[in-house]
């Protein structure tokens, strides 16, 4: 998909247009999240366990890992500008529903809902962060693309800040259709920017021998496999930092929240770093990035099997947050620029597959651990882990842009 924008005024429609899809992805992100901001509230009014309760934020991870690669091979062949307006309106609807659902006490109808709002997740997701990246020159393509990913940290942020606020007023129902109906702002903005305006869509519909090329490509798995990692630290850390805080530090338990509200704050700028170095310091290079992402992430997680002090702990959680996230807002531009332009939808729903894969498994796989054998030797797991994605990163493909310019 090409975005052909004419001359006059072109900065302030790419401006529109990511303002209109940022907002529909932290409106997405934050009605993703939010129903762990009220889980008391939801057990004691559906009368359901701690699993059962949790289920309200994994299903939308699920239906994502297992819809991604089909959205984004539908995506290729439809078009992307039609799928955003589409997956607006569905997340509108799964609120709405998920309302209706929690007011009746219908628990698995709001399961349901949730499947429909995991469908319209990753859409948006996969959708915008294809947009986005053609809407700009190549040089400013991970820029864009990284202040894009910045709206998941951001709308986790505002789904556990306002969650609890809002259900106090209106009860915990109310926060699904909230969050999601930022969808209509993101969705106005975008329709503003763009009305009277054509989008050309590629021509290049992938045919059976592009997506075999997709999928046995060594370059894009390298890179799938950093995304997986770069999630599972963040994962591991968002997840369980909170309970080391209060059960292994002795931090009051509204303190380590605040603290570990740290961790994915930071996202809001390391994503959007991580395009800016690369654009302007390395001259287009995504390599040098990635593997600078990974080396600044892995100590940080590893000062944390060495350290008690509260103040430093937190300290190392900013450094492996700015690295993890620094990652993650490359990659969705990266992988774009290392296969052919009409599979480029297809190679970002792989790498949000790959990385929600590793968010899934990190709470599960590190709570296993931290049973057995404590926080110490899981965050020494973890760093492990990221050390692995230094040396997998120093073997990641350069996009062919760079390496003719370097050669120029």
């Amino acid at each position: 998909m090409t975005a052909r924008m004419a001359p006059s005024g072109a900065q302030v429609r790419t401006a529109g247009l990511l303002a209109g899809l940022f907002t529909l992805s932290a409106a997405a992100a934050a009605y993703e999240i939010v129903p762990a901001s009220v889980t008391p509230l939801i057990r004691d009014s559906l009368g359901i366990g701690a699993a059962a309760a949790g289920l309200l934020v994994t299903v939308m991870y699920a239906t994502s890992v297992v819809a991604s690669v089909p959205a984004g091979i539908a995506l290729d062949r439809v078009g992307v500008v039609r799928s955003v307006v589409a997956a607006g309106v569905a997340l509108l609807v799964a609120g709405a529903w998920g309302y209706a659902a929690g007011v009746a006490g219908a628990y698995w109808w709001v399961v349901a809902s949730r499947v429909l709002g995991g469908l319209a997740y990753v859409v948006l997701w996969n959708a915008g962060a294809n947009l986005v990246g053609e809407a700009v020159t190549p040089q400013r393509r991970a820029t864009a693309v990284g202040v894009f990913t910045a709206s998941a940290p951001l709308g986790f942020a505002l789904g556990q800040f306002g969650g609890p606020r809002i259900a106090a007023v209106a009860g915990w129902p109310a926060v699904l259709p909230t969050f999601a109906g930022l969808a209509v702002v993101g969705m106005v903005i975008f329709l503003v920017t763009t009305h009277g305006y054509e989008f050309s869509v590629s021509a290049e519909v992938p045919d059976r021998a592009a997506l075999v090329s997709l999928f046995t490509d060594r370059g894009v798995w390298t890179l799938c496999l950093l995304c997986f990692i770069a999630f599972d630290l963040y994962l591991v850390l968002n997840s369980w930092l909170p309970s080391y805080l209060s059960e292994g530090l002795g931090v009051g338990l509204a303190l380590s929240g605040l603290l570990t509200a740290v961790f994915p704050a930071v996202g809001v700028v390391a994503r959007t770093g991580g395009g800016v170095l690369s654009d302007r310091l390395f001259d287009g290079h995504r390599r040098p990035v990635a593997v600078l992402a990974f080396a600044v992430a892995t100590p940080g997680v590893l000062g944390l099997v060495v350290t008690r002090h509260v103040g430093t702990v937190v300290g190392l959680v900013v450094v492996a947050g700015l690295g993890v996230q620094l990652a993650i807002g490359l990659l969705f531009s990266y992988v774009t620029e290392v296969v052919a332009s009409e599979v480029r939808t297809t190679a970002v729903s792989l790498l949000t597959a790959a990385g929600l894969a590793g968010a899934g498994l990190a709470p599960v796989v590190a709570g296993g651990l931290i049973e057995r054998v404590g926080y110490q030797t899981t965050f020494l797991v973890a760093g492990l882990v990221g050390a692995v994605g230094v040396a997998v990163a120093w073997r990641a493909p350069e996009p062919a842009d760079a390496v003719d310019a370097a050669r120029t």
